[in-house]
């Protein structure tokens, strides 16, 4: 796949956001029964979205000539700092109790300002987790967004979950880039959601889940089994 343009990531990112924020004035933001995401509660879910948002403001720009890692790379790191992550969002969740949505609000500001302040060329910059080209850093956002977002539908046990289409094909599509360049596959998208809550860990792993979420490129072709590769967040 050709490098996602950083103006047209950064549009579906910022829609998602919005759509994802104005869902949460009709949820409880102290909601404190457990969520859809086993150890965490809705309202930690709630605070982590502020955590999701200090990512892009604590990036600077790369020594000319960085090599960036790649998006599955990034997203790798995830696994080993998930303790980490869950205890500085409980932390989190304490700082802003007395007005999360207003705390998220703050740093959602701050995240697209400093996206400004990078300009609009695409290039390397240096993230939590290393360097990345900064298109693939607001891509981690979008796939924060949409994970959570159905996280958080699935704890409140809302109909649908408040992601918009272009979002949701944006991370299907991603995450299924990094299992086609792994294994050299040729398959497609065929359920989003299905597929990015497989490729999340958000639903157990089956084959035949797999089979409906993905589809062969060619007729002749199957699906592989992914078992050893998935989650890939």
């Amino acid at each position: 796949m050709s490098h996602l343009d950083l103006a047209q990531v950064s549009q579906v990112v910022r829609e998602q956001w919005d759509t994802l924020r104005a869902w949460l004035e009709d949820v409880d933001v102290h909601d404190a029964r457990p969520s859809g995401l086993e150890g965490w509660t809705v309202a930690e879910l709630v605070a982590h979205l502020a955590r999701c948002h200090r990512v892009i403001p604590g990036a600077v720009d790369a020594p000319e000539g960085t090599p960036p890692q790649s998006l599955a790379e990034y997203l790798g790191g995830y696994a080993p700092d998930a303790q980490m992550v869950a205890d500085g969002t409980r932390e989190q969740a304490r700082e802003i109790a007395a007005d999360p949505l207003a705390a998220i609000d703050i740093a959602a500001r701050r995240a697209w300002e400093a996206l400004e302040d990078f300009g609009p060329k695409d290039h390397v910059v240096l993230a939590k987790r290393g360097p990345i080209m900064l298109s693939d850093l607001v891509l981690t956002r979008g796939v924060e967004f949409v994970v959570h977002a159905d996280d958080l539908a699935r704890s409140v046990g809302a109909s649908k979950p408040p992601i918009t289409r272009a979002a949701l094909e944006l991370v299907a599509q991603a995450l299924l880039d990094i299992v086609v360049t792994r294994g050299g596959y040729s398959l497609e998208v065929a359920e989003p959601l299905l597929w990015v809550r497989l490729a999340a860990g958000r639903q157990p792993y089956d084959v035949d889940e797999l089979a409906k979420a993905l589809h062969p490129t060619y007729t002749a072709d199957s699906v592989p089994d992914l078992g050893t590769m998935l989650p890939l967040v």
